[in-house]
This record gives C-alpha cells, structure tokens and sequence, in this order.
C-alpha cells in the first residue's frame, strides 16, 4: 500500500485558491482515477477536483467551506503498489525531524535573521512557510500581519489564508515590531534593547475598524467562495491598477435596422439570436487588431502585449458573475460570435463551464446595457489594461449635418484603462475607430457570416 497526496489545482488563469464547495467522497470510499473528489468554487470557475490515482479515501485534509491556497493539501489516498511502505513515510510531514535540527554558527543556509535585531531563528522552522501565495500576500498588506509571528497549519508549516482569516476574526493580529503570538514557544521571546520582548507603543497601534453588525430583522447572507474570491480580485485590481475613464457616443441607428432586418430569419435559419452585442464584438475586436497596444498587460518590469484577441465577457448569474473567453474573436464572423455568446452563456447558467473556457482573456468587453444601465466605469478585469461597457441603445432626438434634427439609436461606450500601461491617446484613437467601424455597419457593407 501507499498514500498518495491530491492537492487544490490551479483551476483557472491567475487563479491562486479555491473553496471546497462539496465534498463528493468520504473516508473509506473507493475511487478510480478520474473520478470527481470534490466541488470547488473560485472567482472564475465552479469546478470538480478529479482523482490522480484510484484507491481508497485515507483522509480529508479540508471541511466544507474551507478556502485552499494552489498546491494546499485536499487529500489522501491510498493505493496498492511496490514500495508501500516508503510512500507513507513520505506522505507523513517531518515534523519531529525539521524541530529536532538546531543552526549550526556561521551558516548562512539555516539561520534567517527575524524581524527584532538581535535574535535567529533556524531556517528549518520555516520551510514551505516562507512561500507565500499571492492571497496570503495580499490578505497580509490589507491588514498590516507581521508574517514572520504567524504560524501556519498548512502542509510544512505553510501559512494558509485560513490561517489569517483566523487571526482577522479573532482580533489579534500580530504587527511587525510587536511581541510574537502566544502560539510560539516562550523560550523564544524576540528580544527588545533589554533582551525582553518590547510591545509596540499605543500610540503606533491601528484600530481595526469593527465589523458591520446585524440589527433585528435584517437577513444575513453567508459569503460563498465565489462571492469572497470576487471581492479579492476586485479589490487587487483597483488597489494595483490605476484606473482612468473615458466615454463616445455612437450612433448606431444603421446597425440597428440592419440587425432587425436579419433577426427573425437568422433565428429560423441558425436556432439561436442574432443580439447587438455580436455586432460590438466583432467591432471592438477589429480595432483591436488595428490597436495592439489596447491588448496589452502589466508585468512589473516589462509590459506584455498579447498577439491572440481573446474577448472576455461578463456573464451573471443570481449571486455571481463569471467571464468565459471568445478566443481569437477577430477571426470569426458575427455569426460565430453570436454562437459562441450564447454557448458559454447557457453554460454560465447551467453550471457547465470549464475552467480551460475562462483562461486566456486578453480585453474584457461588458454588455451592461442589457440590463438598462446608460452609463458606468467597469472595474478592470485584472491583469488585463483594460474593459469596455457597452451601455443601452437609447434612441435621441440627435442634430444632423446642415441643422436637421432626426430621432437616432444612441450608444455610449465607457472604457476603463490601466494608466500603468495606457495613455488617452491610443485609447482615444481605439474608441474613435470602434465608433468608426460601428457607424458604417450597414446591408450594403456588413455580412454576418
């Protein structure tokens, strides 16, 4: 026999933890490989972990509702092989062997100096520690934790974000210059000028703002997984992203007669709608072709310029929202397009999409109209530069060239940019040319297919 280690997937593109949603199996179950072991949610994707192995369930390492960092522990199973009995061994983490191993003087590979001048801790007490995921990293910075006082329950001492999640809830948040958790060993206080621990003064303590309570007969909504990795990445982009807005009206009176010219036929002739916003995919995806720059990300040291268009679109549901990706959009016809809007969406809505469906967005295009609204600012869908909303079709009252006024199909486009890698002339340039492209949509010049 042996025991072999399931751990969460990356489970999406910039994807870094996941909630165990549901577990499908428990301990004693037999599994073949392949087969579902639990449901995951993410900000991107709901997603079924499959089994590496087939074996018997040895243990759960996680409970419903706990969020694991890529590459955490999920699980393990045991199988029937050679060499049994070496593999639990090695499944089994090393922790009286790591705590037993003491610094040796001068040797820079097993001491690390600790955040109070005077005092050593071994490297060996850190391990997988200090690997921070970029969750931790980022939960640790919003709430000012002194990493090195936390210790982690993850597989070789790793800090997990349940770990800090713990810590916020509970109030005692370790800050750097602050005496070590009362989890560490008292026989290694960091040592202040006097070789005492030294608490941090009052006057430099945050208050940490005390959450929102309920008042009686209010309706309190547990966060889902989704919901909570929604938050975070949305936080992430307006913290890191420097967001400007920009906004042209278009009139598109010429492509609305068109596309109700098409409509009934093209439902009876393809099973699915022909809808505007096909149309604006098509155009913003044009432009981008003509307007790499607009296809671009962030990279801290360089700046990454896409060569596929893939077009992220927002889809959401009752208590959620996810973006499935038209790959190379600017390959295909309006009518491809349209089939594929309407594909990934029914697959939003039924559960069924795929993690490998929501990998590789370059630009993110937003169909807010859909829902009335006329004008907005689209938080960026990070690490893209940039996402457009397309607002509702409102026909004006619109003054013509030589001072006729005539009722017109109005559109506004709001861009939401990067400043980090965009400037307001090439955006500028970009939205000029979709109202360009969108404005001469017509039968005489436009073909679906």
């Amino acid at each position: 026999m042996a025991i072999e280690n399931i751990t969460m997937p990356q489970l999406g593109e910039s994807v870094t933890e996941g909630t165990i949603e549901k577990w499908l199996v428990k301990p004693g179950d037999h599994v073949n490989k392949y087969d579902p072991l639990a449901e995951v949610n993410t900000d991107k994707v709901t997603a079924e972990v499959p089994s590496s192995f087939t074996g018997t369930i040895k243990e759960l390492k996680a409970e419903e509702g706990d969020t694991l960092s890529v590459g955490d522990l999920v699980c393990t199973i045991e199988t029937e092989g050679a060499g049994g009995g070496e593999a639990v061994e090695e499944a089994k983490p090393a922790a009286g062997e790591e705590a037993n191993k003491s610094p040796v003087a001068g040797s820079q590979n097993e001491m690390e100096l600790s955040g109070t001048q005077g005092s050593a801790k071994p490297a060996a007490q850190k391990g997988a520690k200090g690997r921070y995921s970029p969750a931790v990293l980022r939960l640790a910075q919003e709430h000012e934790i002194d990493l090195n006082q936390v210790e982690g329950s993850g597989r070789d001492g790793r800090i997990t974000r349940k770990d800090l999640q713990q810590l916020i809830d509970s109030g005692s948040i370790p800050k750097e210059g602050t005496a070590p958790a009362a989890s560490q060993p008292a026989s290694e206080p960091e040592a202040g000028a006097q070789g005492t621990p030294q608490p941090a003064p009052k006057s430099a303590e945050r208050k940490e703002a005390p959450p929102a309570e309920a008042a009686p007969g209010d309706k309190e909504i547990p966060v889902t997984g989704v919901r909570r990795a929604i938050a975070a990445n949305m936080l992430k982009s307006k913290q890191e992203a420097p967001h400007a807005w920009t906004m042209v009206e278009v009139d598109v009176t010429n492509l609305v007669q068109y596309r109700d010219s098409l409509k009934k036929e093209f439902k009876e002739r393809e099973g699915f709608n022909l809808t505007y916003f096909a149309f604006f995919v098509k155009a913003i995806s044009q432009a981008l072709k003509e307007f790499p720059m607009m296809n671009s990300m962030w990279a801290g040291d360089k700046i990454i310029q896409k060569k596929d268009i893939n077009i992220s679109i927002a889809v959401a549901t009752e208590d959620a929202l996810f973006v499935p990706v038209i790959k190379n959009a600017d390959d295909k016809s309006v009518k491809g397009i349209a089939r594929e809007i309407n594909e990934l969406a029914a697959k939003v809505r039924s559960g069924k999409l795929t993690s490998d469906e929501m990998k590789g967005g370059t630009f993110t295009v937003n169909n807010t109209g859909s829902f009335g609204s006329v004008q907005s600012m689209g938080i960026i869908n990070y690490p893209q530069a940039a996402i457009l909303q397309v607002e509702s079709i409102v026909k004006r009252p619109v003054i013509l060239e030589g001072g006729m006024m005539a009722p017109r199909d109005m559109v506004n486009l709001c861009l939401s940019l990067d400043h980090r890698v965009l400037d307001g002339l090439v955006c500028g340039r970009f939205l000029a040319r979709v109202k360009e492209i969108l404005e001469n949509i017509s039968k005489e010049n436009t073909s679906v297919y």
